[in-house]
C-alpha cells in the first residue's frame, strides 16, 4: 500500500509530529518489565518518535516502516546507537529474523489503522517473551476532528481543499479502540492506559501537522499561500488549545 508518506512530507512529519510523554513510555516499560536485556520492535515507526524513547530504556530497538524516506530521516536524527531501521510493513514481521519468545515488546504508535490488526496480533504472540507483549499508542485526536472552534474551522478548510469529508480518526475513537482491545484479548491480557494534557499551539504547528498528514501528491504547490490562507481562517478562533489524550492499549503475554 502506497500511503504517500515520502518526499517533502517526511520533513513536516519529523518536525511537527509530536512525541510521546515520558510517562506513557514508562507505563509500557513497567507493564512489560522492560530492561537492559530486551529488544523492542516498533512497527510503522515513521521518523522514530516512539522508537527512540524506547531505545533509551532497553538493550536494542528496531524501527520498521514501509517508507525508506521516513527511515532515512529517522537514521539522521537518532543519536542512539542501539537502534536498527528496517524497511518493511506489519506483514513482514515473521521475516525480521527474531527468535520466537525473545522480544520484550512490539509497539505501534498511531499507525495500527493502516494494518491488519487481527492478523498482526496473532503473528506477534509467539514472538514476544512471557510477560512481554504489544502496546498500541494513539497520540490524540486528529487536529481537524476536535470539539473546538479552531478545529471545526480547520476541518471546513481542509474539506474544501481536499474536496472530501474528513472522518477518519486514525484509531483514536472509542469504537475502534474497543475493536483493537477485543482482538488483543484473544491472545493477550489487555489493559488500558490514559495520559491527558493540554498543548498550546501556534498556527505554524497546525499547518505543519496538517502537511505531515497529507500524501505527497496532495501537498499544496504554494506552501506559503496555503499557510497564509489557513492562518486567516484560524485567526478568529485563537488561542489554539488542544486537549491531547494519549491512549495505550497493552496486551501482555502470560505464558
Amino acid at each position: 500500500m502506497d500511503l504517500g508518506f515520502r518526499g517533502d512530507v517526511v520533513e513536516f512529519y519529523q518536525r511537527y509530529r509530536r512525541g510521546y510523554p515520558d510517562e506513557a513510555v514508562d507505563a509500557v516499560v513497567a507493564e512489560f518489565g522492560l530492561g537492559g536485556e530486551d529488544v523492542v520492535v516498533d512497527l510503522g515507526c515513521g521518523t522514530g518518535q516512539l522508537t527512540v524513547p524506547f531505545a533509551r530504556r532497553v538493550r536494542a530497538a528496531v524501527g520498521v516502516d514501509p517508507e525508506p524516506d521516513m527511515l532515512a530521516a529517522a537514521r539522521r536524527a537518532a543519536s542512539a546507537d542501539n537502534v536498527s531501521w528496517v524497511v518493511g510493513a506489519d506483514t513482514d514481521v515473521p521475516a525480521l529474523g527474531l527468535a520466537l519468545g525473545t522480544v520484550g515488546a512490539v509497539t505501534i504508535g498511531q499507525a495500527l489503522h493502516w494494518m491488519d490488526h487481527e492478523r498482526l496480533f496473532r503473528a506477534v504472540h509467539s514472538m514476544v517473551r512471557s510477560g512481554g507483549g504489544v502496546a498500541v499508542f494513539t497520540n490524540g485526536t486528529p487536529l481537524w476532528l476536535q470539539d473546538t472552534g479552531w478545529s471545526r474551522a480547520l476541518r471546513a478548510f481542509m474539506e474544501n481543499y481536499l474536496g472530501t469529508r474528513l472522518t477518519l480518526t486514525c484509531g483514536a475513537d472509542e469504537h475502534t479502540q474497543q475493536r483493537y482491545a477485543d482482538a488483543l484479548s484473544a491472545h493477550f491480557t489487555v489493559r488500558r492506559h490514559l495520559f491527558e494534557y493540554d498543548d498550546h499551539l501556534h498556527v505554524e504547528h497546525i499547518v505543519g501537522g496538517v502537511l505531515s498528514a497529507l500524501p505527497v501528491d496532495k501537498l499544496p504547490a504554494d506552501r506559503s499561500a496555503f499557510a497564509h490562507a489557513l492562518n486567516d481562517v484560524l485567526a478568529p478562533h485563537a488561542p489554539f488549545v488542544e486537549r491531547v489524550d494519549v491512549r495505550i492499549l497493552t496486551g501482555r503475554r502470560s505464558g
